[in-house]
């Protein structure tokens, strides 16, 4: 098979790596890809967002499979174009991808369908927001209500920190945007991936990961600095909960409004007492959970995706081992705020490449024989073993054998479970 992904980052660079693997696969492309992804697959300089372009690259280049990375082409459409010229697309279409670009089309389903989240409103503008945060005090959640690479979600601990997030959001700071507000929900965090065809759902795996750029869960949000896999509070009854009460009915409602999900279904949770409830949906693996996800899956995952996008999931399983894996992203200095760009990395010919140890590239490009980092989040250094502590130890031998003055890392990731 001729295959295409589209994306630059370390979910793709995962997924390539595992795609790979799979003898189905004849042929590779990533575009536009990165450094990293260079020495597993072809690299494509394509613009990703225009659908006229994807079309035309996968027709000129006889591509049988394409597997939608990143969630900014998804809301644009560009599964629609490649499905209706009779492609085979892994990714939902744009009006499903709703359910990550819109926080309250989410929570509309979420009323309609009865999915346990949190109590919300939306505002249009300011005023009224830090209005509703005044009378409703703190801690609370203020979103913005589309694609922020992440970055959108601000839990206020004071109201003051609340009108300043709601604020920010007005005044542009990730394009026009309404906002939405939501109660504060105490609670542990996990991340649970399900593959959905538009009838029917398998559960893919759970993932932890740590949003907060400092050791200790400290300092602001970030797209996530590190991540292990499988979620220890996800237990297999737990899973079963958020199948039954919310992954299936959202499915249902999805259908009955003439959007079925194809594709992956990325539910964020938060547990307390042994209930679930919703906190988001993205429609695209997460990044840096696909890491630990694809180095747990191997070359089964493209088998796992055929079957998603041939409406085929029912006669799939999912085959686990009994292992754990964990990933460090090692991110420029200044993330998330601003931080430089261009800065050689060294050591990176030094590290293993194996089924129990890989870094991922993010935001990465050669430059003069040099790597260079080229993004804020732009390593993850990734590694598998019998247990969660010997998967720890090789991610973390991977990043002190990097020489990259101009990075960082978190050295706690993990530190619930472990």
């Amino acid at each position: 098979m001729n295959i295409l992904i589209l994306g630059g980052g370390g979910r793709e660079h995962a997924l390539a790596w595992a795609i790979r693997q799979n003898p189905k696969c004849d042929r590779l492309i990533v575009a536009p890809g990165n450094a990293g992804i260079a020495n597993v697959a072809e690299c494509a300089d394509l613009n990703i967002l225009s659908r006229a372009e994807v079309l035309e690259f996968a027709q000129e280049n006889a591509i049988d499979f394409v597997v939608i990375g990143p969630e900014a082409p998804l809301a644009a459409g560009v599964s629609d174009a490649l499905r209706d010229a009779g492609f085979l697309v892994f990714g939902p279409s744009q009006a499903a991808a709703q359910l990550e670009a819109s926080k309250a089309f989410t929570k509309e389903i979420c009323d309609a369908c009865g999915a346990p989240t949190a109590a919300w409103a939306r505002f249009t503008d300011a005023a009224s927001a830090r209005g509703y945060v005044s009378a409703q005090g703190a801690p609370i959640v203020v979103k913005a209500d589309g694609l922020a690479a992440g970055k959108g979600v601000t839990v206020a601990e004071t109201v003051d920190q609340a009108h300043e997030a709601i604020d920010a959001i007005f005044d542009g700071e990730f394009g026009e945007m309404s906002v939405v507000i939501e109660e504060f929900m105490a609670g542990e965090e996990a991340s649970f991936f399900i593959l959905c065809d538009g009838t029917d759902c398998l559960p893919v795996g759970t993932a932890q990961d740590h949003k907060r750029v400092g050791d200790g869960d400290t300092g602001p949000n970030t797209g996530g600095m590190g991540a292990y896999s499988p979620a220890p509070i996800l237990t297999d009854a737990l899973q079963e909960q958020v199948m039954a009460r919310i992954v299936r009915p959202t499915m249902a409602e999805m259908a009955a409004r003439g959007m079925p999900f194809q594709g992956v279904l990325y539910a964020g949770l938060m547990i307390d007492g042994g209930e679930a409830k919703l906190v988001e949906y993205n429609v695209r693996f997460g990044d840096p959970e696909c890491q630990v996800l694809m180095m747990r899956l191997g070359g089964q995952v493209l088998d796992l995706l055929l079957a998603c996008a041939e409406e085929r999931l029912a006669d799939m399983a999912v085959n686990w081992a009994d292992d754990h894996a964990l990933t460090v992203v090692m991110a420029a200095q200044g993330y998330p705020g601003a931080y430089e760009k261009g800065s050689i990395i060294l050591g990176l010919n030094t590290l293993p490449e194996s089924s129990f140890a890989m870094t991922f590239h993010a935001g990465t490009a050669s430059r003069d024989g040099h790597i260079i980092a080229t993004g804020g989040r732009v390593l993850a250094c990734t590694g598998r073993g019998a247990t969660l502590a010997e998967a720890h130890a090789r991610a973390y031998a991977q990043v002190d054998a990097i020489d990259w003055p101009g990075g960082f890392c978190r050295r706690d990731i993990g530190w619930r479970a472990l």
